[in-house]
């Protein structure tokens, strides 16, 4: 595809057509620029995965978003052994947060962790919810974090500041159309 706009992506989408790795990176630049609106949003991301995604499609989302990316820079002994944590965003079923007592555990242990996390979207609390309730700050820059995960075993990454340029910001499951259903397909 040449240009890209909306229209000639989400066409394409709802004809079955798949989209290359340059198309969905664009369309993900527009998300997280801010450039694209709530209504561009919810067609593209329903259209293609009604339609299915390929590997190309998603390594267009992937490299974007990890282009813009807060890199926590961790000293190489710890890169090689730091355990990334981050959980699925909610149950539905408003039990406990696994992901972050999971990561408290295994920091316990001795494993260096980073955990990743945001605030309850479909659970009763998000790992940013816990944390904060325990007085730790949320909004640390990436060597903050580092240090954290140096001198203590572990350290978090909020979602809201995990990335840069991101204009479009995240909301809570309460205000999606549809939030995630435990019921949907995972590929």
């Amino acid at each position: 595809m040449g240009e890209r706009t909306w229209p000639l992506l989400l066409t394409a989408l709802l004809r079955g057509e798949e989209l290359s790795s340059a198309d969905t990176a664009w369309a993900m630049g527009e998300i997280m620029s801010g450039a694209a609106v709530p209504a561009q949003i919810a067609g593209f991301v329903v259209a293609l995965r009604a339609k299915g995604e390929t590997p190309a499609e998603l390594a267009g989302l992937v490299e974007t978003m990890l282009g813009r990316a807060a890199q926590v820079d961790l000293p190489e002994e710890l890169r090689e052994s730091a355990l990334d944590v981050v959980g699925t965003g909610g149950d539905l079923a408003h039990t406990v947060n696994i992901s972050t007592m999971s990561a408290l555990v295994v920091a316990g242990a001795g494993v260096r962790v980073v955990k990743h996390g945001n605030r309850a979207a479909s659970s009763s609390c998000g790992t940013a919810d816990l944390l904060e309730y325990l007085g730790l700050p949320l909004d640390l820059a990436p060597e903050a974090v580092a240090r954290c995960v140096a001198e203590a075993g572990i350290g978090f990454c909020f979602a809201p500041g995990s990335t840069r340029a991101c204009g479009t910001p995240a909301r809570p499951a309460g205000s999606w159309a549809c939030p995630p259903s435990s019921t949907s397909s995972a590929r």
